[in-house]
C-alpha cells in the first residue's frame, strides 16, 4: 500500500514537473513564437498572375523617373562612366566596346536578347560593378540599373548575371561561376529529395569566404560550440596567411548542394547582396538570413519569419535562434518548407526573363527622345548556349 502510494506521489510529481517545464519552455520562447504567429497571420502570398510577384519593386524603382528621361540626362549617365552604355535599335542589341567584367555582360545579355523582339528601341546604362552607383544625395538621380542596392541608393534593380553566367567563380567546384539558374535548381532539387527534414544533421553550417568581418561571430561560435554550427572560412582571391581566416589554414570549399545536408543555414551579404540567398532555400533547409540592408529585386517579396530568420547584423542573438529553432523543430521545418516553396514558384527562370522584359519595356517608355544608333558600337549577337553547370 505504501509503495503504491509512493509510485502516485511521484506520478504526480513527474507530471506536475513536467507541465512546468512545457511551460516553461513556452515562456522562453513567447517572443519569437509571437513573431512567427503574427507575422505569418499577416502575410499575404504572392499570386502568381502574369508574373506579378515582383513588379511593385519595379514600380517604385522607376518613379524618380515617372515625368520622363531627358536625352541631356542620358548623356550625363554616360558620361559620368557609371555603368556599360546598351542601345537597342530595330529589336537589334548594340554594346560599347569596353566592359568591365565581360561575363558579367554576357550574363545580362543572354536576357535582353531572349526578349529583345518584344522590346521598343531604347538605350541603358547598365552597372555590372558589385556596388551600386546612385546616392540619394546625388541630383538629378541618374537612370543606372544595379543588380544590388540599399534603402541609401536610387539605383534600378535589375535580375544579377548570375541568373545565367558571370560568377562568381569559386574554385574549384564553381570555376565558371553558378551560373544557370535553371540547372543549379534541378540540381538543388534533387539534393533535397536525398536530404528530406528528418534526416538532416541539426545544426547550422556555413562554408564561404571573408568577404565581410561581419561573419567572424559564426566562425567563432563554430570553434567554441562545434556541435551547434558547423562554419568555416574559405581561401578567397584576396588570401595571404591564416590570418585571413581568422588564425586557421582555410577550409576546403563545399558545393551548394552538399549544404542540403544541414537544416539550418546562413546567407550574409558579400562585397553587396549575397548571390546564395536564393540556392539556399532550395535545400529545403531553414535559412538565416543576416542584416536586412542589402536588396535584390526579389527580396523585399520574402518576408522573415515566415520564410527565414532574420538575425542582427552583429550576430548577438545567433546561438538563442539556434537553440530556438533545435527545440522548436516543427516550428523551423514549417518555415523552410514555406521558403523553399516561394522560390520554386516565384523566382523560376521564366520569371527573370519577364522581369527584363517588364523593365527595359517600362524603362524604355519613359524616354522622351528616340535614340540613335551608335556607330561605334558593336552588336551583340546570341551565344551557344551552355548545357551543363
Amino acid at each position: 500500500m505504501e509503495l503504491s502510494r509512493l509510485v502516485f506521489s511521484l506520478f504526480i510529481f513527474c507530471f506536475n514537473g513536467f507541465k512546468c517545464c512545457l511551460s516553461d519552455n513556452n515562456k522562453r520562447w513567447k517572443s519569437y513564437l509571437s513573431k512567427i504567429t503574427d507575422a505569418t497571420k499577416n502575410y499575404k502570398p504572392c499570386i502568381q498572375k502574369n508574373y506579378s510577384c515582383h513588379l511593385s519593386i519595379l514600380k517604385d524603382d522607376l518613379m524618380p523617373f515617372q515625368n520622363g528621361i531627358s536625352e541631356g540626362l542620358m548623356a550625363d549617365t554616360v558620361h559620368r562612366g557609371v555603368g556599360t552604355h546598351y542601345q537597342i535599335i530595330g529589336h537589334k542589341l548594340y554594346r560599347e566596346q569596353s566592359c568591365m567584367f565581360l561575363a558579367r555582360c554576357s550574363g545580362i545579355e543572354h536576357f535582353i536578347l531572349k526578349v529583345i523582339d518584344r522590346l521598343p528601341d531604347l538605350e541603358v546604362v547598365i552597372n555590372v560593378r558589385d556596388y551600386p552607383q546612385v546616392p540619394r544625395w546625388v541630383q538629378p538621380v541618374l537612370p543606372v540599373l544595379s543588380f544590388s542596392k540599399t534603402s541609401e541608393y536610387k539605383d534600378i534593380m535589375y535580375p544579377a548575371w548570375t541568373f545565367w553566367e558571370g560568377g562568381p567563380a569559386i574554385w574549384p567546384i564553381y570555376p565558371t561561376g553558378l551560373g544557370r539558374w535553371d540547372l543549379m535548381r534541378d540540381d538543388l532539387n534533387k539534393s533535397a529529395a536525398q536530404w528530406p527534414w528528418k534526416k538532416k544533421i541539426t545544426k547550422g553550417f556555413f562554408r564561404g569566404s571573408r568577404t565581410s568581418s561581419e561573419r567572424d561571430p559564426l566562425i567563432l561560435l563554430s570553434r567554441e560550440s562545434p556541435d551547434l554550427v558547423d562554419a568555416e572560412y574559405t581561401k578567397n582571391q584576396a588570401w595571404k596567411s591564416e590570418k585571413d581566416t581568422l588564425g586557421r589554414p582555410p577550409a576546403k570549399e563545399i558545393p551548394l548542394v552538399n549544404h542540403c545536408e544541414y537544416k539550418y543555414l546562413f546567407n550574409f551579404r558579400g562585397v553587396a547582396a549575397s548571390f546564395r540567398f536564393k540556392h539556399l532555400f532550395l535545400c529545403g533547409s531553414l535559412v538565416f538570413h543576416i542584416g536586412e540592408e542589402w536588396l535584390e529585386f526579389f527580396y523585399p517579396q520574402l518576408k522573415p519569419w515566415v520564410h527565414y530568420i532574420p538575425v542582427k547584423q552583429d550576430l548577438s542573438n545567433i546561438s538563442e535562434l539556434l537553440q530556438f529553432v533545435k527545440e522548436n523543430d516543427g516550428v523551423a521545418k514549417e518555415i523552410a518548407m514555406r521558403g523553399k516553396k516561394f522560390i520554386l514558384d516565384h523566382l523560376r527562370i521564366e520569371d527573370i526573363y519577364f522581369y527584363w522584359e517588364r523593365l527595359l519595356t517600362d524603362f524604355g517608355k519613359l524616354l522622351k527622345y528616340k535614340p540613335k544608333r551608335k556607330s561605334n558600337y558593336s552588336q551583340i549577337l546570341s551565344r551557344p548556349t551552355r548545357l551543363e553547370l
